[in-house]
């Protein structure tokens, strides 16, 4: 009769063990009731309703692939590891809901040669540069809002319109009045003010990056997708 080895018989339970106990976690993880625990923290303002399969794709390779490349990374034996479970998200992902022609500053502009230096300061080809992921009612992550100051230097505005001139403002590097006149993306449908004492105070600005009342209004041009016109889209393709 073939005898079996002890080191042998608890290397098979300890593999049967393993893949029960993974198993039992792999199904637990993907459980929808899950997600709130998983998640590296709460959902950003307006995203509150969204699951996370509607940013995060499954990540290429299997569980065990995924290991064994981020540890060969940890070890010096791959250049760069891989994303673990879910892919990290990307522009395309923002782009599925908040695609918008009308986009005064669309991401792709920023991949121009023109731009390599601003890009070093502040990455404007990502939308987590200033939307970063799950930080509950925050909609914008910057704590400064003198980022136009990276590629408008050498602003010329013919017929300027306002009283204090955007010359002077830019001699002067009064960069946060840019945002209490104009919205980043150019989608909010309001009357520009021609006079500076008329402008939205900077504070309302700040409370509207960190998820209140939208100062610019909510007349807009684009609405992005709910997660349900997004799952219909996804249906269509």
């Amino acid at each position: 009769m073939f005898k079996v080895s002890p080191l042998r018989k608890r290397q098979v339970i300890g593999g049967i063990i393993g893949l029960l106990i993974g198993s039992t976690l792999f199904y637990l993880f993907t459980l929808d009731a899950t997600e709130e625990y998983i998640s590296i923290g709460p959902m950003n303002k307006g995203h509150q309703d969204l699951s996370c399969v509607t940013c995060h794709n499954d990540a290429k390779g299997n569980l065990m692939q995924q290991v064994q490349s981020n540890i060969s990374h940890a070890f010096g034996a791959r250049s760069q590891g891989v994303d673990f479970g879910t892919q990290n998200v990307t522009v395309d992902n923002c782009l599925e809901c908040h695609d918008r022609a009308n986009d005064r500053h669309p991401t792709y502009r920023f991949s121009e040669p023109r731009f390599k230096q601003a890009v070093k300061v502040i990455d404007a080809t990502t939308c987590i540069t200033c939307h970063s992921e799950h930080n509950d009612k925050e909609r914008v992550s910057l704590k400064t809002a003198n980022y136009c100051m990276n590629c408008h230097q050498d602003l010329v505005v013919e017929k300027d319109p306002i009283d204090i001139s955007h010359k002077d403002l830019i001699a002067k590097e009064e960069w946060n009045t840019c945002i209490q006149c104009h919205d980043f993306h150019g989608n909010h449908r309001y009357e520009v003010p021609t006079k500076i004492k008329d402008t939205i105070p900077l504070l309302d600005v700040q409370k509207y990056f960190n998820g209140e009342d939208d100062p610019y209004g909510t007349d807009k041009k684009y609405i992005a997708l709910s997660q349900e016109e997004w799952l219909k889209e996804i249906d269509k393709n």
